[in-house]
């Protein structure tokens, strides 16, 4: 099992929520067994980083399978509103990589947010990398805690496709085209995200 921050899941369980209000996060916990710890953000703060991870994937499954079809539009918003929470939380020795992704010329902008994406998800350094394609950009989550040992029949990292499109849009004001080209819930050895940022 993937590790991932206790302070990362406690900011995940606080966007769920608001996303969904208390009750229903309550309600998906419920129908899929989770303990309703979940429901607290205090509590989930208190997992150790192996629990956290397994918490991650559990909450994402249960949202999964209890929304059905609708689950994808809740989980890109829910990633997209975890970046601005992951921002408002953002360590102070970061405040600088915050200052610079917004300060290089509009086109510069993609990896350095890319980057600072990285930095604030990984449990330890390596964990995601960001390459550069000729014009486009790669975005690779080596370890995936959203979907350990979990199987689909199509990629199912929605939440972090949400952080990606909205980390973009905060650094350069504009949309970008990403799509996850390859899931480990789709037996790959991690989860990649293709970025096009050329013209």
């Amino acid at each position: 099992m993937p590790d991932f921050s206790p302070r990362l899941l406690r900011a995940f369980v606080q966007t769920v929520s608001a996303e969904l209000g208390a009750d229903n996060l309550s309600a998906v916990l419920e129908k899929a067994g989770l303990s309703l710890l979940l429901a607290d953000p205090e509590a989930a703060a208190r997992f150790n980083a192996s629990a956290a991870g397994q918490a991650y994937a559990g909450l994402q499954q249960a949202l999964r399978t209890y929304y059905g079809r609708g689950a994808r539009g809740i989980l890109l918003r829910v990633g997209g509103q975890f970046w601005k929470r992951l921002l408002d939380e953002s360590p102070l020795t970061l405040k600088p990589r915050l200052a610079l992704a917004r300060g290089l010329a509009s086109a510069a902008r993609p990896k350095p947010a890319l980057d600072l994406l990285a930095r604030l998800l990984s449990a330890k350094s390596g964990d995601i990398t960001v390459h550069t394609l000729d014009l486009d950009l790669l975005l690779v989550d080596h370890v995936s805690p959203a979907v350990d040992g979990q199987r689909g029949d199509e990629p199912i990292c929605w939440v972090t496709l949400g952080l990606a499109r909205e980390a973009l849009y905060w650094a350069a004001a504009r949309e970008y085209d990403i799509t996850e080209t390859s899931c480990r819930a789709l037996g790959a050895q991690a989860c990649e995200f293709h970025v096009k940022t050329g013209a």
